[in-house]
């Protein structure tokens, strides 16, 4: 199943990279970034500035930013940051086809949602809002997510469905995964309540 998750990310390796080379994307974001950092004490500061520079070299804006439709391409939508899969975005009907077994997958344009032999899966909202985002989790609830690929880090918890790379979040320090926390709580708290994974049998 590791093989075949690590193909299917491989596979969209090619829409993530369009969107990781939009310069304007990537100056947006990085300017609301450092306007966060700038309003943490020198402590703090310390670990939401690395937090930052780890979320964005893991490219994780690429899948859960939503993005702006422009000429150029999609833009990441700076003011919803993190937010994952807008909730009043639908996946169009998929045939069934569109989860059969290989090495393959198919994404919304802008990045927040995938089809494949999993299901459909949407990318969360990873701000600290606390009905619809990870406001309520614990430091340690995050780090166990990653760590385990277990929704909450709980051992009967769902699976985190791919393309989430969490496998190679899991080889972070605990240091690390402190500062992608302490980044993520720094920023703004969005309400977008991301629709639940949908199993290939839903689909029927």
């Amino acid at each position: 199943m590791l093989n075949r998750t690590k193909a299917i990310i491989s596979a969209m390796g090619l829409f993530t990279f369009l969107y990781a080379c939009n310069s304007s994307s990537n100056d947006s974001v990085n300017d609301q970034n450092r306007e966060v950092s700038a309003t943490r004490n020198k402590e703090g500061e310390n670990a939401v500035t690395r937090g930052q520079y780890l979320a964005t070299i893991g490219q994780c804006n690429d899948c859960h930013s939503p993005k702006n439709m422009t000429p150029q391409g999609p833009v990441i939508d700076s003011s919803n940051l993190l937010s994952g899969h807008p909730a009043n975005m639908q996946m169009p009907p998929l045939d069934s086809t569109a989860f059969k077994p290989g090495p393959w997958g198919r994404m919304s344009l802008d990045g927040t949602a995938f089809a494949g032999p999993w299901g459909i899966s949407y990318t969360a909202n990873l701000t600290p809002d606390s009905a619809t985002g990870i406001g309520s989790w614990s430091e340690e609830t995050f780090v166990k997510t990653l760590r385990t690929g277990k929704h909450l880090g709980q051992p009967n918890g769902r699976d985190i469905l791919p393309p989430m790379p969490w496998f190679n979040i899991a080889a972070m320090t605990d240091e690390d995964l402190s500062a992608l926390y302490a980044y993520l709580h720094s920023l703004p708290p969005i309400s977008n309540k991301v629709p639940a994974p949908q199993p290939p049998s839903a689909m029927k």
